[in-house]
């Protein structure tokens, strides 16, 4: 879906940023970051200080946060988790996040981003 927002927004994938729910431990969390990149569980995991990390089966990530899969937003989830961001992210002068539904992007400055979500930032990503 990313991939797909960054075409019809004519944008570089890098800062079109997908918006993903994992499980570290058994516990939720948000993953944010760009379109064209992979989540790395390990780092992801070692982020939080957890032993093992996976995505979150669809469904549950629905039921989690209120939003289908492909309109997930880090803003305003059903039950609120810690988030994790890209630290590539911080090197664009602006990024696109999910806005609550497909086809919907909220266009802000990364920092403000990851200040709104109170974002644990890190290298959690790996080339897809």
């Amino acid at each position: 879906m990313g991939l797909q927002a960054a075409r019809a927004l004519g944008a570089d994938p890098a800062r079109v940023l997908k918006t993903l729910m994992a499980l570290v431990d058994g516990k939720p969390v948000c993953v944010v970051l760009a379109s064209d990149r992979e989540v790395s569980m390990k780092a992801l995991a070692a982020l939080f200080g957890g032993k093992t990390a996976k995505m979150m089966p669809p469904a549950d990530a629905e039921r989690a946060t209120g939003y289908k899969v492909g309109g997930i937003s880090p803003f305003g989830q059903k039950k609120a988790a810690p988030t994790a961001l890209d630290a590539a992210a911080l090197s664009e002068p602006e990024v696109y996040v999910n806005g609550g539904q497909r086809g919907l992007q909220i266009r802000l400055a990364p920092g403000d981003l990851a200040r709104a979500l109170d974002a644990r930032v890190a290298a959690i990503s790996v080339a897809a």
